[in-house]
């Protein structure tokens, strides 16, 4: 997680409120489940979305977020695991879909064993969202000109390719932000590696469904 002014400045952009709903795409530890459960209060609602695609980690991340589920107070969080593409069949219209460090990951052949392209689930986003809702994209940035082909190394894409593919599906690009930028980063390391992992260099987008 960020320090709270980085986490501030991201609910704002993400314009999570009280009272909205929102669908925290592949949750990880339920941080921003958490975040967004405190947020939107007992008349909001968050999905707590684990992709089927990775429901058969060993740490269980379904498990997981049902016992976070299950916390005092934790009343507006559900959760719910199919498969990525599936997404809007499984949820109710949402105000935010919030995809934080997950975007380069519709271009490994994990996700996309069953189908998840990026241009399906991006589809499956609008679908979901309500008019004017927002799709909020956290990630790590590939060096210019590498498009999407460093994100089964690297973990990396390149912005400019992920607003490509997201205006396909007929979002438009509301807001964009350097909050997380990071020059340091030579784009060129895996973000797991010691040397970059919590300080890469990272983008930030607000997509509008129109």
């Amino acid at each position: 997680m960020y320090d709270q002014s980085k986490l501030s400045e991201l609910i704002q952009f993400a314009r999570v409120d009280a009272g909205s709903t929102v669908i925290d795409v592949y949750p990880g530890d339920g941080d921003w489940t958490r975040l967004f459960s405190d947020i939107v209060g007992p008349e909001g609602r968050v999905y707590s979305f684990v992709p089927a695609e990775v429901a058969h980690f060993k740490n269980d991340p379904v498990g997981h977020m049902r016992t976070l589920a299950k916390e005092p107070g934790r009343e507006n969080v559900e959760v719910v695991s199919v498969d990525l593409v599936a997404m809007p069949e499984a949820t109710q219209p949402v105000d935010v879909l919030w995809l934080h460090l997950f975007y380069h990951d519709l271009h490994t052949p994990l996700m996309q064993a069953n189908g998840a392209t990026a241009a399906q689930f991006n589809r499956a986003v609008y679908e979901r969202l309500k008019p004017g809702g927002s799709y909020v994209i956290v990630d790590h940035a590939a060096a210019a000109g590498a498009g999407t082909g460093d994100a089964p190394s690297l973990h990396r894409i390149e912005p400019a390719s992920v607003r490509k593919e997201v205006e396909a599906a007929g979002f438009v690009l509301d807001a964009e932000s350097t909050m997380l930028a990071k020059k340091g980063d030579a784009h060129a390391i895996k973000v797991f590696e010691p040397s970059i992992k919590g300080e890469t260099d990272r983008f930030v987008y607000r997509f509008v469904k129109p």
